[in-house]
């Protein structure tokens, strides 16, 4: 049990740290992360749904349904925020790309 724990808080760790989100696979899995509150982290739907939008907007059909099911579970507060940090990384991602 411990070293899948320092496994899930080592995924997290090294997702995280990248700015650049890589792939739909690395942000649903923080999407996940999120939403369960793997490892260290605390349950934060925000986050899982920033994530979960992330991966949905490179195809993942399975991010899709994930941020439907956690939105139902929010305020419409929590989702524009969501929503606006999600479009804040993919516009820091496109200047570090240009």
């Amino acid at each position: 049990m411990a070293n899948s724990l320092k496994s899930a808080q080592f995924l997290i760790e090294s997702r995280r740290s990248n700015p650049a989100f890589e792939s739909a696979e690395v942000c649903f899995e923080l999407g996940v992360a999120y939403s369960c509150g793997t490892g260290d982290l605390p349950v934060d739907l925000v986050e899982a749904h920033k994530w979960f939008n992330l991966a949905a907007l490179q195809g993942s059909e399975e991010a899709q349904a994930m941020r439907a099911e956690i939105a139902e579970e929010m305020t419409a507060r929590e989702i524009a925020e969501a929503q606006r940090q999600a479009r804040a990384m993919i516009a820091t991602a496109q200047l570090r790309a240009a």
